[in-house]
């Protein structure tokens, strides 16, 4: 299912307005006093460290261990820090050395592969289709990995000889990541090790890759790089600038910064995860804050249900979550009322469930 139509306005990428030395943030950038990032902060805390070298090649002890941290940085934050996960360092490394070339790139030879609401692939600086939707300071691209069918080439740059290698390679290793994870996930909720898989369609799943680059910004405190919002579907693995915070985690009414753990990965889970569990675990609001310094880069894998997958609480979990009056609905369906909306806070989650 694809949105129809282009743009309502002109889109305009952030890169470009830095271009003429701005130093005030238009208008359309400029957040309520309620959503701007200073007044809410709490004291950092580190996210929940979970060493994945218990998932492999341990004893039953190891093993449901790791488990039992998975489920209990789920329950708690919806959010958690993986280290042993398998993705080699130097595979991440080239991952973000590639898209940061990418980024610096002439705005000419970006706009080539500017993307549009029917599909959202390509470079792009918006999210939400609604004409006067509110702006978020950072531009991004977005490609279809899976399956192999949505993959278009012709948004793949090719502009480095190693890049559409890289991309390749690293998007493969990190399904199996997230693959090894579903099963983690599944057990935990005292499910078969493949019964999320299952619901999420088999090996017939969706995944897309997003690149989130937010330039430096005159104003940091009036705006975000990113809104607040929870991810609309299954399982986000993000590699984040581990010299560079900027994500935040909404915990106890207030927003914890997160600070990334060289070598590792974020992973938080979505909607979808929140719907087929029956609320057991939830997906949890999180944005992205710019700074005045430093521009900051992160990449972001989403594994989601295949497209066309009804989704709606597993039977097996409904009478151990709360009661939940989730209507069934197609992530198709779903992911196209997010992209219409734009992200805001987890009000969608409820609004669209309840209205189908």
């Amino acid at each position: 299912m694809e949105l129809q139509g282009e743009w309502p306005e002109p889109v305009v990428s952030v890169q470009s307005l830095l271009a003429g030395g701005l130093t005030a943030i238009p208008e359309r950038y400029v957040k309520p006093p309620s959503q701007r990032p200073a007044p809410r902060l709490v004291s950092p805390t580190d996210l929940p460290l979970v060493d994945l070298g218990g998932l492999t090649g341990s004893t039953p002890t190891e093993f449901q261990a790791t488990v039992r941290k998975i489920s209990d940085a789920c329950k708690e934050w919806g959010f958690f820090q993986v280290v042993n996960h398998g993705v080699s360092p130097d595979l991440m490394k080239r991952m973000m050395v590639v898209w940061r070339d990418f980024f610096l790139l002439p705005l000419e030879e970006k706009r080539a592969f500017a993307n549009s609401p029917r599909t959202y692939e390509g470079y792009g600086s918006r999210i939400g289709v609604e004409k006067g939707t509110p702006l978020d300071w950072g531009d991004y691209f977005f490609l279809n990995f899976l399956p192999l069918s949505k993959r278009n080439y012709e948004k793949w740059p090719a502009l480095f000889p190693p890049f559409r290698e890289t991309v390749e390679e690293y998007g493969g290793e990190v399904v199996k990541l997230a693959e090894r994870l579903m099963r983690a996930l599944s057990i935990s909720l005292g499910l078969e090790a493949g019964r999320l898989q299952e619901a999420f369609g088999g090996r017939d799943v969706d995944v897309g890759i997003r690149v989130n680059y937010y330039p430096k910004c005159p104003q940091p405190h009036l705006t975000l790089g990113l809104s607040s919002h929870s991810d609309p579907g299954g399982l986000t693995i993000l590699l984040a600038d581990d010299h560079v915070k900027g994500l935040q985690v909404k915990k106890g009414g207030g927003w914890v910064t997160v600070q990334p753990v060289p070598g590792a990965f974020v992973v938080n889970l979505g909607d979808q995860i929140q719907v087929l569990s029956n609320t057991i675990y939830k997906s949890v609001e999180h944005q992205a804050v710019v700074n005045s310094d430093e521009e900051r880069l992160s990449i972001a894998v989403f594994y989601n249900p295949k497209g066309e997958m009804l989704i709606g609480p597993i039977p097996e979990l409904v009478n151990k979550g709360c009661t939940s009056s989730y209507s069934p609905i197609t992530f198709n369906e779903y992911r196209l009322f997010i992209r219409t909306k734009g992200p805001r806070g987890k009000i969608q989650l409820e609004s669209c469930l309840k209205a189908i």
